[in-house]
């Protein structure tokens, strides 16, 4: 992904913040999604990739979120 700043302001434009923001939406709602599967599983296999999964998400989603609140 290619992130275009305003080099004067530090600042991203809109098109980048929206980007930015879909993708932060998508991060949590696949965490959250991946967890209430892990609670459905009885598979225990297939729980913990359900636990995987869900904590990759809410790690990129934090990613995401630091990177944003650091520009």
């Amino acid at each position: 992904m290619h992130t275009q700043m305003n080099i004067q302001s530090g600042q991203m434009d809109s098109n980048n913040l929206k980007v930015l923001e879909d993708q932060l939406n998508y991060e949590s709602l696949m965490s959250k999604k991946f967890s209430h599967c892990a609670n459905c599983c009885t598979d225990m296999e297939l729980k913990n990739l359900c636990r995987q999964s869900s904590q990759k998400h809410k790690q990129h989603y934090n990613e995401l979120l630091n990177y944003l609140n650091s520009h």
